[in-house]
């Protein structure tokens, strides 16, 4: 099978013809590397006739050294000396004053396939803030770690939209994100129904059915502190919906991010037992202890599972999250899933509603809240068929 090749190594192949002369701001993170590693912020600065002027960084910063959430300045980067515009900071969508003396924005960032991954929304913004000036965005795509044929949940809900949930499409979508800029372009979700002057140069070789990131070919660099491994990927769509909650640990804060569920108080055996009664394909559990060292339970010794995805083409990924709580809700009633109005928040903002949380309270078993998260894919998946690039 062919190495893929990512859209900023076929632009390299061209020359960077598209941006001989044009004077270009670069939206990018530690992701943004050729398949040598070469970062795309040095290949540009050195590319014969491109100017780069500028670059802009996502939600962990340009260099990917800023933990989840926290505030992004602005700065300037120590390596080319060229201004850093930060858009996870007193702004997330770059200003005319940022844009003032570009020609053009290059978007090139790896993303990991679920909608509340928040590259998807810095890319709208960047769409935004380009648009409102008139200036040209060129997307340097690259693979979905999911594949491009596992869709899951439901499109969000209006009354939901956030940075952590921009657009109405199912929590794990399948498109690469120079797809999804096609997809609000051609849908309209800019404001005020604007169009960005888009250009997506597409990866080579990928394949919808490519669920490994080993068919790729391709190195993994990660993502955010959290995704270290490519199937990290697999891994945040399986538990970080339940990690909003605070209910459980998912190794947030250990040494296996999103690969463990427990809590202070659990049974290990018993949630173990649980978790492997429900014969959940793709999926085997074992009992673990673990103590944070940083985030939810620090410095406490939880108890729970460690998760192991056997076969991830074979597993519904998101549904691990709804069969988590209902398992632990069956063995301790009284524990508090929504604790708080500004979790519970979070919570429907991730699940891109509130039909979930409601639904759950109300008693609904797994089964139920599957279903549920699934209303309406289908129509997601004809939606999307105009903006897709790979076969």
């Amino acid at each position: 099978m062919a190495v893929v090749r990512p859209g900023v190594e076929v632009l390299a192949g061209q020359g960077f013809r598209p941006l001989a002369g044009k004077r270009v701001g670069l939206v990018t993170n530690p992701t943004g590397v050729l398949p040598d590693l070469r970062s795309t912020v040095d290949v540009l600065a050195k590319a014969p006739g491109v100017r780069l002027q500028a670059l802009f960084g996502p939600e962990h910063g340009v260099r990917g050294d800023v933990p989840a959430g926290a505030y992004v300045a602005s700065s300037k980067d120590p390596s080319t000396g060229l201004p850093v515009y930060s858009l996870y900071g007193t702004t997330k969508r770059p200003t005319a004053a940022m844009l003032r003396g570009l020609d053009v924005l290059v978007f090139d960032i790896q993303d990991i396939g679920s909608r509340s991954y928040t590259y998807l929304s810095t890319l709208g913004n960047v769409m935004e803030g380009a648009a409102a000036v008139r200036m040209p965005v060129v997307v340097l795509d690259r693979p979905n770690p999911l594949g491009g044929e596992r869709v899951e949940g439901s499109p969000l809900e209006s009354g939901f939209t956030s940075f952590v949930g921009k657009y109405p499409i199912p929590y794990v979508h399948g498109m690469t994100l120079g797809e999804l800029a096609r997809m609000i372009n051609g849908r309209g979700w800019l404001p005020n129904g604007a169009r960005c002057d888009l250009t997506v140069v597409p990866c080579q070789n990928w394949r919808r059915g490519m669920t490994d990131w080993t068919q790729t070919g391709l190195p993994w660099v990660p993502t955010s502190p959290h995704i270290p491994r490519p199937d990290s990927s697999h891994f945040y769509a399986a538990t970080g919906v339940t990690g909003e909650l605070p209910t459980l640990s998912i190794g947030v804060g250990y040494t296996l991010p999103f690969e463990l569920a427990g809590a202070p108080g659990l049974s290990a055996i018993w949630l173990a037992r649980e978790m492997e009664r429900r014969n959940l394909a793709g999926f085997r559990f074992r009992p673990m202890t673990w103590t944070p060292f940083y985030n939810r339970f620090e410095g406490k010794s939880c108890s729970g599972v460690q998760i192991h995805l056997d076969d991830p083409a074979r597993a519904d990924l998101t549904r691990l999250n709804f069969e988590l709580m209902d398992a632990v809700r069956r063995l301790d009633k009284k524990r508090a899933f929504f604790a708080t109005a500004s979790t519970t928040r979070m919570f429907d903002l991730v699940c891109g509603t509130d039909r979930i949380r409601k639904a759950f309270q109300a008693g609904a078993g797994s089964a139920q809240l599957w279903s549920l998260w699934n209303a309406g894919r289908d129509g997601f998946r004809a939606a999307r068929k105009p903006y897709l690039l790979y076969s």
